[in-house]
């Protein structure tokens, strides 16, 4: 018979071969699911009969118990013909709570307004399993739950965020039984509904959890327009009943923190198919995320940062695959990021703590005031800058032309019109010398102005950063892959400081056939994914995908950067966005009046 000392990650190598919930595990025992989720996090121990119905399952799993430590190591599955699987839970079963909630309130709120209700709830509802388990914790060093409790109440240092008994999801959900005190006049603190309970509770969080505020509490559940509730107590208990489903327990050995985000993303990609700029405004698809910070492949320490930081999902990539990249790592990224908008950047601190991970998040106008300053008044470097700034955001010319950190003059000029070039000279400001970056932007970024007799400012600017040899990589993507827009968008990569098998170069990746078709939006599978961030670091030459030019060839072409202008896609029906077209159509119009021009000169030496 197993040992039970080693039942935590027998536990968790069974429900990986299995593909069990702790809920369905509990099932098959024949106990509660607080049971199971204590025997895992090792609070406690089964009895002799269900360490036999551990073993059994052992065995149906093909879990070789000969390997099954008795100090509590990793257990390996010997299952024939079969990969093992993470013991986290696939997101198809929290995408479906959250899709489920999202449903219970539909016709309340427009569909853009259900983050600003389900996301709280959602985070309320991770703080408060995470509190359970963090009570189960102190109550297997003290020997009792309730004692446990009292030490906790008295001192909240011991938790990493302590929530009072009315704001724990037990009570809110009717489990559990709480004595509403009277207030100072002797009258009944009780709620008169689910709407103003939440309400109760999440200000009380924000209470002994200063931290919180403006996290948590960004909405009144119980706010009334007219007489009326914005949103019904009844859908709201709907809600509450869904996140209380024990198949979606949120705690510390129920889910990692990437599974987390990643239904939480899923949330927000759903909001935006149906909202259109206000969601496309902070949110960037998840594989464009990953593509960003697989090309960047950050380095355990780096410091790292996003100036139009949404909801902070490129940070938190970044992070995520500094862990892939480095599983025993220690030193974490170090974090940074700046959003304006007040919604945003709430997301953005609620997507960092659900996700474990510190980042330094400051709300201002990154073109205007930058936050990331050093004691001396100048900008902070960083190593790496991932961001996807407003495409073709206008600015009046004082903002570059007054500047009091030098950002434009000095890197290739003001600009005038559309900002994409702005941010990338803002982006130049903030690397470190050897830094590296990857910004997303309207594709007509990388062509407006060239093939044109009269002077740009943009095509200028683009002048001066090939000509200083800062642009690594340009990638375009795929149509209908953003959500506040049907057009490609392309992934600029700096590089100030190239290897010398770079220097001079500049890979011109086409990838706007790399798309799995999806209703409203594409999306890019992982294998693409991966293909397409290992083609772009690469930089090497490839046949109707990647075209690699010298400063020369873009001189020649008039600094028009696009990749479809260099790489023929396979698809012979290839549709290319009309700014592309006509600066394609300009250039061809420039070269052939060089070439008369040329003509004429021969014709008149002859004569």
């Amino acid at each position: 018979m197993t040992d039970a000392s080693a039942v935590p990650t027998l536990l968790q190598a069974i429900r990986a071969s299995l593909d069990l919930t702790q809920a369905e595990m509990a099932e098959r025992i024949g106990v509660s699911f607080a049971t199971v989720n204590r025997w895992e996090g090792g609070a406690n121990k089964p009895q002799r009969a269900q360490l036999a119905k551990i073993t059994a399952l052992a065995e149906e799993a093909g879990v070789d118990l000969s390997d099954a430590p008795v100090t509590g190591g990793a257990v390996v599955s010997r299952r024939r013909g079969r990969q093992a699987k993470s013991a986290t839970p696939t997101t198809k079963p929290m995408e479906q709570m959250l899709w489920d909630a999202a449903c219970s309130i539909r016709g309340e709120k427009d569909a853009p307004k259900f983050k600003d209700y389900l996301l709280p709830l959602l985070f309320l509802k991770r703080l408060s399993d995470v509190f359970d388990d963090e009570i189960d914790r102190l109550a297997e060093e003290y020997g009792d739950r309730e004692v446990a409790s009292e030490i906790a109440d008295n001192d909240h240092s011991l938790l990493r965020f302590y929530l009072p008994p009315e704001a724990r999801w037990a009570v809110i959900s009717g489990r559990a039984q709480y004595d509403w005190p009277d207030d100072e006049r002797g009258r009944s603190t009780r709620p008169r509904d689910v709407g103003e309970h939440l309400t109760k509770a999440v200000r009380a969080v924000v209470r002994y959890n200063p931290t919180l505020a403006g996290v948590i509490d960004v909405v009144d559940f119980a706010a009334e327009r007219n007489g009326e509730r914005d949103i019904n107590p009844a859908k709201l208990n709907g809600v509450v009943e869904t996140f209380s489903d024990p198949r979606y327990r949120l705690g510390l050995a129920d889910v990692q923190p990437d599974f987390l985000g990643r239904a939480y993303e899923y949330l927000l990609r759903k909001f935006a198919e149906g909202s259109g700029q206000s969601a496309g405004e902070f949110f960037t698809p998840t594989e464009v995320g990953f593509l960003m910070a697989r090309i960047l492949r950050p380095k355990p320490g780096q410091t790292c940062h996003d100036y139009a930081c949404g909801s902070a999902g490129l940070l938190i990539k970044l992070q995520l695959v500094a862990n892939e990249l480095d599983p025993t790592a220690k030193v974490p990224l170090k974090l940074y990021g700046q959003e304006l908008q007040a919604e945003s950047y709430a997301v953005a601190r609620m997507n960092a703590i659900i996700h474990d991970m510190d980042v330094d998040l400051r709300r201002g106008d990154t073109m205007i005031n930058p936050k990331f300053r050093t004691p001396s008044g100048s900008l902070d470097r960083f190593d790496l800058v991932v961001a996807n700034p407003m495409w073709n955001q206008p600015f009046g010319a004082s903002i570059f032309e007054d500047d009091p950190y030098d950002r434009f003059i000095k890197n290739g000029g003001a600009t005038s019109g559309k900002g994409d070039w702005a941010w990338l000279q803002h982006t130049l400001s903030v690397l470190k010398d050897a830094g590296r970056a990857a910004v997303v932007l309207d594709t007509g970024a990388v062509t407006r102005g060239s093939g044109s007799k009269n002077e740009d400012k943009e095509r200028n600017i683009r002048k001066w950063f090939v000509d200083q040899d800062l642009i690594e990589g340009v990638i375009l993507m795929p149509d209908n892959l953003f959500y506040n827009t049907t057009a490609a968008g392309v992934i600029v990569v700096l590089n100030k400081r190239k290897p010398e098998s770079k220097k001079g170069k500049i890979a011109l990746v086409n990838a706007s056939k790399r798309f799995t078709k999806g209703k409203p939006k594409n999306h890019l599978a992982d294998d693409d994914v991966a293909d397409l961030a290992r083609l772009s670091n690469l930089g090497e030459p490839v046949e109707g995908e990647v075209a690699v030019i010298d400063t020369a060839q873009a001189a020649d072409a008039d600094y028009n950067l696009s990749p479809s202008r260099w790489v023929t896609a396979a698809d012979a029906a290839d549709h290319r966005d009309i700014s592309e077209l006509v600066a394609d159509l300009q250039a061809l119009s420039l070269d052939a009046a060089r070439n008369d021009d040329a003509l004429f000169a021969l014709l008149k030496e002859i004569q």
